[in-house]
């Protein structure tokens, strides 16, 4: 693996020094951290590190290499990966490739021989920040200078950047029992998977979609994903999620999804100082008061306060409280602040797509009546 001095440049002017395993390049975005210790490919196609640097805080990443079946969309949409150490053989039955080759193959830039654990300790005490890395600038202020003119996360539309337009229906679906309609926000396709798995044809609509018309195709259930970015920055999609809901029809969110149903129901949410991202955060019911351990990923929160009277909180953080679940008193609306989808992760939380749907059962029932 050929030496490559790169600079990694925060907006607040702290600099460290790494060497890429991907050869010469720039990267710019929000630097964040996961904690998670496995998943690496997983977290790199994960449509919600679109616009961020991800920072791994397992020592050594690429051991196992990478696979076509491990990808959770149909790019990585990191804008860059900054780890420990690169492992310099890859081996497992199931490898197609190395982490050096795939990154290089989709133009990311990945730095390590850095220290991850002060870069992590740095974005904890003072938030996550923008931040630019190069092989190309050798000066060290200017990148900096540079970093400080990236624009923020805030108020921007993401979302509507990573929806991929030939994604209509998941395949797989065997006479399906129930339809369900989901808004591609930034989609995982594990929870595609698990949905077709329970007995569901999956349709698939892009963010910037008309509500009238997903509304029109009278689903058993609407399925509102994960994704990228401000919620607030996505208003045509809180106005999408705000037709599904009031149609009566079920409705379940997932991580931005959960957030665009805060909005929709009239609630607020807030960036968080540094945000949840890795495979090992404690969340309890608390209907059952049962802690599940959940694999996250969000740097918004819905604001408990700002909720409506009508909806109530299911589940908290038990790291700092936060919002992680609410539903809604009179209709049948819920959704999850985590991904109990777990790609990567625990499967503590699948119990989830099992009560979507078993309220679309009760629907359909309903309907029919």
């Amino acid at each position: 693996m050929t030496k490559l001095k790169a600079l990694i440049a925060l907006e607040d002017g702290t600099v460290f020094e790494g060497e890429s395993f991907t050869g010469p390049g720039e990267a710019s975005g929000e630097l964040v951290f996961n904690t998670a210790m496995t998943g690496y490919q997983e977290i790199l196609t994960d449509p919600s590190y679109h616009g961020q640097i991800v920072t791994l805080t397992y020592p050594l990443i690429g051991n196992y290499g990478v696979n076509r079946d491990d990808a959770e969309s149909y790019q990585p949409h990191a804008a860059g990966l900054v780890i420990g150490e690169c492992s310099r053989i890859h081996s497992n039955w199931r490898s197609t490739g190395s982490l050096p080759d795939y990154l290089k193959e989709h133009g990311i830039l990945g730095i390590h021989q850095v220290d991850t654990r002060a870069i992590t300790f740095h974005i904890r005490s003072k938030g996550a920040m923008q931040c630019l890395m190069s092989t190309q600038e050798v000066d060290p202020q200017r990148l900096v200078e540079r970093a400080r003119q990236l624009p923020s996360l805030v108020g921007r539309d993401l979302a509507t950047e990573v929806a991929n337009p030939d994604l209509t229906e998941w395949p797989g679906a065997t006479e399906p029992a129930l339809t369900v309609a989901a808004l591609d926000c930034g989609i995982k396709y594990n929870q595609l998977r698990i949905l077709t798995e329970l007995g569901c044809r999956v349709r698939i609509f892009p963010g910037n979609a008309s509500g009238a018309d997903i509304a029109a195709e009278k689903p058993d259930g609407f399925f509102i994903s994960n994704g990228p970015g401000d919620p607030e920055g996505a208003a045509q999609a809180i106005e999408i999620v705000r037709t599904l809901i009031h149609s009566g029809t079920p409705v379940f969110g997932i991580c931005f999804g959960h957030q665009l149903i805060g909005l929709a129901l009239g609630g607020k949410t807030f960036k968080m100082k540094f945000g949840h991202r890795g495979a090992n955060h404690p969340v309890m019911e608390l209907d059952r008061r049962k802690v599940e351990i959940a694999s996250q990923n969000h740097g918004f929160c819905v604001d408990p306060d700002s909720l409506p009277a009508e909806v109530e909180i299911t589940h908290l953080n038990l790291n700092d409280n936060t919002c992680a679940g609410l539903r809604h008193k009179q209709l049948p609306v819920f959704s999850v602040q985590y991904h109990p989808e777990a790609a990567p992760g625990p499967h503590d939380s699948q119990y989830l797509f099992n009560r979507f749907v078993d309220q679309m059962r009760d629907h359909r029932k309903a309907r029919r009546s």
